[in-house]
Formats: structure tokens, sequence, C-alpha cells
């Protein structure tokens, strides 16, 4: 019985086994290593130069990941789509990062960038005269699967950085002055605009200072009041011309940078002047005392104020030790049948101190 039992569970399980050998599909064809097109293809343009970028592919098109590969074509051309990449305007190296180890870096994304120069004889005062960009990425036999997505870019001309571009520290901030390039455009869908950047010394931080209309002033001022007192910064001026399209955001291109002028933020700026003082005495049934008071001094680096008085055919000495921290102050020191006349200076965190205020005046009975 039981040598039956036996018998009959192999007879039951050959099947089986033929059953799961029977899975294995036929053999696949070796992969051609052709890389993925790129799809996230992006442009910019900072005066005649078009700078592209985009993300090296890691997987060929039949997703098996890339042994090696070989160089980009960077593809251009006047038509709105291409259909072929043709002469290449210029190649771009195989990331040195991406093919040294290909296991590694196919779980990371690995930036390229090429950077195209618009020939001058492409360039039209037309606004809506664009010009097209591709990349198409081949492997290490020279062979692509064809073009990644593409971008177009205005082929207006730009203006030139700004002349006579300079910087001067005031009280109220760093002034920057500049020469406007920008004649009168008679085309509607066309304007510009003047952008004024600022970084620390030291530091790759890029902050807007702010923004000017051209119009037609032959020169041209923009305050800085966002700085830090007791610092380097370094500065630099572009224009930029704003295209409108029918019912889409405005175009903006970016014309080249002014050369950097840097500026040293030193606070020898005193605060306003108070103004407003007035004296008033108060002395019967009590101690005799003047209070001053006057309108308190806008500055943000305020830090306090000093008072000082003086009886009539006399210099004026100050009165307090410290500074006065609040736009008020009682004089306890005064002298019956005596006249005194005051003035209030505001001083900054710095020292810097104003001139002092216009004077008042109040006797002692």
């Amino acid at each position: 019985m039981k040598r039956f039992a036996l018998t009959l569970l192999l007879a039951l399980g050959a099947p089986l086994t033929f059953t799961a050998c029977a899975t294995m599909g036929p053999p696949q064809p070796p992969s051609l290593q052709l890389p993925k097109p790129p799809s996230d293809l992006r442009a910019t343009r900072k005066g005649d130069r078009v700078i592209l970028i985009w993300t090296v592919p890691r997987v060929t098109t039949d997703r098996k990941t890339i042994r090696s590969e070989g160089p980009t074509r960077i593809c251009r051309g006047l038509e709105p789509k291409l259909t072929k990449c043709g002469v290449p305007v210029g190649e771009a190296a195989a990331p040195a990062s991406a093919s040294a180890s290909p296991a590694k870096s196919g779980k990371q994304k690995v930036a390229a960038s090429y950077t195209d120069s618009l020939p001058a004889e492409l360039l039209t005062e037309n606004p809506s005269s664009f010009i097209t960009y591709g990349v198409e990425v081949l492997n290490a036999d020279g062979r692509g699967a064809g073009l990644s997505n593409q971008v177009q870019i205005p082929l207006i001309p730009t203006l030139p950085p700004p002349r006579d571009f300079a910087a001067r520290v005031t009280g109220q901030g760093v002034v920057l002055t500049w020469t406007n390039e920008a004649a009168a455009s008679s085309a509607q869908a066309r304007r510009y605009r003047y952008r004024v950047y600022r970084r620390p010394e030291g530091s790759a931080e890029k902050i807007l200072a702010g923004e000017v209309a051209a119009g037609s002033e032959p020169g041209l001022t923009l305050t800085d009041a966002s700085i830090e007192w007791e610092k380097t910064y370094e500065y630099w001026a572009e224009a930029v011309t704003l295209i409108a399209q029918d019912k889409q955001p405005e175009l903006q291109v970016e014309g080249d940078d002014t050369p950097e002028v840097k500026v040293f933020t030193d606070d020898v700026f005193p605060p306003a002047v108070p103004s407003g003082l007035q004296a008033v005495f108060s002395g019967p049934g009590q101690q005799a005392f003047i209070d001053l008071v006057w309108p308190p001094v806008a500055d943000i680096d305020l830090d306090g104020y000093n008072v000082y008085r003086h009886e009539e055919g006399t210099a004026a000495v100050k009165v307090n030790v410290g500074l006065v921290k609040t736009p008020a102050y009682r004089d306890t020191n005064v002298v019956s049948g005596k006249r005194y006349v005051y003035s209030v200076s505001a001083v900054d965190v710095r020292g810097n101190e104003s001139a002092r205020s216009e004077e008042a005046a109040e006797a002692v009975p």
C-alpha cells in the first residue's frame, strides 16, 4: 500500500515539474544600448548666450542600465519643431560623474549643461521669432534614440549692460546709478526694465536689490535700503527685455551683466536731527524742575539722545550721564531766578551723533 501511494505521488508530481519549466520565455535579444532621450531639457537666455540643462539618462530605451555612453549632440533650428538633429551646433561630453560608476549613479540624477552662442545674423527685431533647441544623447558607438523634448528661445536682441554703473553709501542706504541705454521703443509688445543684484562678499547668494523701468530719463537711480551696516557687498546690473504674448505670460530675456562694483557700508551717518523740542517748568508745592519733550526720531538704528543746556551768554553743556532712551527728560538741577536754554541730539548704535535741535528756553521763577 505504501509503495502504491509513493508511485501515485511521483506520477502526480511529474506534470508539475514540467509546467514550472514551461514558464521560461524565449531568450531576449541583446540590448542596443540606446540612451533614453531626456524629457526635461530646459533653456535660459542671457544676452546672446543660451544655457541648456538636462538630466543625463541612466537607462536605455529598453530599460537596461547604460554601460557606457557617448557625447550629447546639441541641435537647433528655426523651425517650430525639429524632426532630426541634422548638423549639430555642438557636443557635450558625458559627465565624468555619470560614467565613473553606472551602478551607483543610476540611483541619482546627474545634470549636464551646454552654453550655445547665438550668431548675430539670427537675431531679429520681430518679437515673435524663436529658435528651437533639442539634444540627442549618444551611446559609445555614436548611436542615439532620437531627440529630447524641445524648447524655444526668443531671438529678439537684448540691450547691452548699463554704462557708468556706480554705487555710493549714504545714510539712506546704497545709492546705485547708471546710464539708461533703452531708446524709446515703438513696438507695443516690447518694454525694458533694469534689475540690480547684490551679494555679500564671499557668498554665492544672489539678492535682488530692486528694479527700475527704463523710461526716457538719461540717468537712472536705485537706493538699496535693505542693507546691513558694516558689511561689504558686490553689486551688478542687467537690462531685461520684456515681450508681451497673447494669452500667455510675458517673456523676459536678460541681457549681460555689468562688471561688479564693491562697496563697504561704513556707517558714518548720524541720525536725523530731533525737532519740536518743548520745555515746561513745574515747581509750586514741590521740587522745582523743567520737563523736556520732543517727537521721537524714526531712524531704525537709533540708540538714544543727548540733552544740552546753557544759560544766556554761556556755552552749552551735556547734562545727561548716559544716553536718554526716550524722547523726554526732566531737569531737576535748576535754580530759582534763572533762565535755561535747551537742545537735544540723536545718537545711533555706532555712536554717530546728529546736530543739535533748535533750542527751547524756560525760566525758573
